[in-house]
């Protein structure tokens, strides 16, 4: 079950990131448009590497979305965030709402 149409009411652009090139350069992929809900709460999160960091917001979106940590999120404000956390979430045949959550700087 994916999550209601009603829901997604917000546009946001998603560049994934790639890793970085041979010069050390942060190399991003294609950037992707993307309907989703925002929920701009302030939260302190755990990064991969362990570290406590401030959340700005949370995206929440269609499965499928590929936007591992240290993408680009361009926010419809302009805000460009930086994804700290990918977590899908998939209720495979439950009656839940799948999705893919993402934790924002």
């Amino acid at each position: 079950m994916d999550l209601p149409a009603m829901l997604l009411q917000h546009e946001v652009t998603v560049e994934p990131w790639e890793g970085t090139n041979g010069y050390g350069v942060a190399t991003y992929g294609v950037p992707r448009t993307v309907a989703c809900w925002l929920d701009h709460r302030r939260r302190l999160v755990r990064a991969a590497t362990g570290d406590e960091v401030v959340s700005e917001s949370t995206m929440y979106a269609q499965l499928g979305l590929v936007a591992p940590p240290e993408s680009r999120v361009m926010l419809p404000d302009g805000r460009v965030a930086t994804v700290i956390q990918a977590l899908t979430h998939d209720g495979g045949e439950l009656p839940v709402p799948s999705h893919v959550e993402l934790v924002l700087t």
